[in-house]
């Protein structure tokens, strides 16, 4: 396989399929030991990586696990549908967190065929008013705000500490006298 990829660090939101051109009963080895090898890469995040039998997919597919299971926008799917849906064998799925956000340079060999490089989707953000009632009003207060407890105690001890001076003050003035 002559494809060479490049991992930018802390790339985020990329998701790398290849097809696993061995029979069953290997592909238990194969990822315990043969996987990091294949790839060209010392290490991979067990978090960002999925190795599965394509059989497993049954009634959803791969293009439909994809968009459900992956979130891969449909839009980026349906011009390779058919050819997704069609693949035998097991699928090694790669997602960026399988780099840990170092950057690598994969060079994938077999028994690995690479499949396709697709984007995760990002939700878009929304400006929308929440819809909670709780959430109408003010989110802040207006005027001042409200001595914390904490605040008036303080003030309260050093006003009784005042008055404890100003009577010992007295008496001695009383007593010099």
């Amino acid at each position: 396989m002559s494809e060479r990829f490049e991992i930018k660090q802390n790339e985020h939101g990329m998701v790398r399929l290849f097809v696993v051109d061995l029979p069953a009963e290997e592909i238990e080895g194969f990822a315990e030991g043969g996987l990091t090898e294949a790839l060209g890469v010392a290490r991979l995040d067990p978090e960002g990586v999925e190795l599965f039998a394509l059989e497993n997919l049954q009634g959803v597919g791969l293009a439909g696990y994809m968009v459900d299971g992956l979130g891969i926008a449909e839009a980026d799917v349906a011009p390779d549908k058919a050819r997704l849906d069609a693949l035998t064998g097991h699928l090694l799925v790669l997602r960026s967190r399988a780099f840990g956000g170092q950057s690598a340079m994969l060079t994938p060999r077999a028994p690995l065929r690479w499949i396709g490089t697709y984007p995760e989707e990002n939700a878009p953000v929304k400006f929308e008013p929440l819809p909670s009632e709780a959430a109408k009003g003010q989110v802040v207060p207006e005027g001042k705000p409200r001595p914390s407890d904490a605040a008036m105690s303080g003030r309260v001890a050093m006003i009784a500490l005042l008055v404890i001076f100003a009577l010992t003050a007295l008496m001695i003035w009383i007593a010099a006298s």
